[in-house]
């Protein structure tokens, strides 16, 4: 059997890095090359980059930053050196796309068009550009495997039906309720960047970890959901289970509902991805029962994390106000990291860029990108002086 080739946009990041470890992984576990990285690119992480490469001999690298290709060029001689991430599509079977924010739409378009498999770990790509995104997944050949944990699971958990998209009731995504669960907003007024930062259970990129505290990642996870498996939003329901080890449920029609369980690790969805519809040999997240305790469950507090109900209202509203909301909430989310912005204001801030919403064409990847940049004016005209 000839070795899977494997693209990685985002390859210094946590799912990038993540992703090379179950490359690793099987690779020895089989004592044959079933994995073979063809590709790797970053933004400016050329380090990382060269003894990525160094070690997986791919056949083209992407470097975002173009003050930092020459120097990557000279360092790999071996390997073709581009600019654009989507040009990583071509020599590979399977794409990971673990591009941080609206950046990586191109990337999903790319992949999809080319009837290839997506490992969609860019959430905003497929919420902020679902009208373009969606009508290329019936490209012959593509298919999309989220690589969300909570998505994963409700992949997972559908396989169990053979008629999910009628025996589908209801699905239920759970949130870890991050660093701030069970806080109130009165107690978040002036919470640190290093405080929010400060998953309780999962490591991940700074970006997606603030999101996790105020539960935006959650709300654009609901929008996600929506687009991933065709179920409306009154059918989607979040509940915050604070150990990460439900990942997700699926309830049908008879009352059944069905679980994915495993420890917090995100190489198990990685794995399930490059190895779909086969499963890696691995045990990424297997669970010790004497030990694990209890599982518990609670409804969010959507007051104090107002965000959520927000990316419900985008999600309803539907066209570019998904995209705009993403964007609205990633020029709030770096504001906070820069020290600009409160905690409590990131959801001011989306809130009043939602507001201003402006409906337009959404049937192109220019429209979904023109939103985008209008979305942002509008954040930034609403960030405090």
């Amino acid at each position: 059997m000839s070795a899977v080739r494997v693209a990685i946009a985002g390859s210094s990041g946590s799912v990038g890095t993540q992703t090379l470890d179950v490359v690793r992984a099987a690779n020895a576990l089989e004592g044959i090359g079933r994995y073979e990285v063809v590709a790797l690119g970053v933004h400016s992480s050329v380090d990382v980059l060269v003894q990525q490469a160094l070690e997986f001999r791919p056949k083209v690298v992407a470097v975002a930053d173009p003050s930092k290709r020459a120097a990557v060029a000279a360092a790999l001689p071996f390997v073709t050196v581009v600019a654009d991430f989507a040009d990583l599509v071509e020599p590979a079977d399977v794409v990971v796309n673990a591009v941080v924010g609206f950046a990586g739409l191109d990337v999903t378009v790319r992949t999809l068009a080319a009837g290839k498999r997506l490992a969609l770990a860019n959430k905003e790509s497929l919420i902020a550009g679902a009208p373009v995104v969606q009508p290329l997944r019936h490209t012959p050949g593509a298919e999309l495997v989220p690589v969300d944990s909570e998505h994963c699971a409700v992949h997972q958990c559908l396989r169990s039906s053979a008629f999910a998209d009628r025996e589908v009731s209801r699905i239920v995504l759970t949130a870890s309720g991050g660093p701030f669960r069970g806080r109130t907003a009165e107690s978040l007024a002036d919470v640190t960047v290093d405080q929010a930062l400060a998953h309780p259970t999962w490591s991940m990129g700074p970006k997606i970890t603030i999101d996790s505290s105020t539960l935006m990642n959650k709300g654009l996870e609901v929008i996600e959901a929506h687009e991933l498996f065709g179920t409306p939003y009154d059918h989607i329901e979040v509940v915050v289970h604070p150990q990460s080890v439900v990942h997700s449920m699926a309830e049908f029609t008879d009352g059944s509902t069905i679980a994915q369980l495993s420890m917090p690790d995100m190489r198990l969805p990685i794995g399930y991805a490059l190895a779909y519809p086969a499963r890696i040999g691995t045990p990424f997240g297997r669970i010790d029962w004497s030990s694990l305790g209890r599982l518990d469950f609670e409804a969010p507090d959507t007051v104090t994390f107002r965000c959520l109900g927000l990316a419900y209202q985008a999600g309803r509203t539907g066209s570019t106000a998904p995209a705009w909301l993403s964007a609205a909430n990633e020029v709030a989310v770096d504001a906070f990291l820069q020290g600009r912005l409160r905690w409590a204001q990131i959801a001011d801030v989306c809130d009043a860029a939602l507001q201003r919403y402006e409906p337009g064409a959404d049937s192109t990847v220019a429209d979904i990108v023109a939103a985008d940049a209008r979305a942002r004016v509008v954040a930034q005209e609403e960030l405090p002086g």
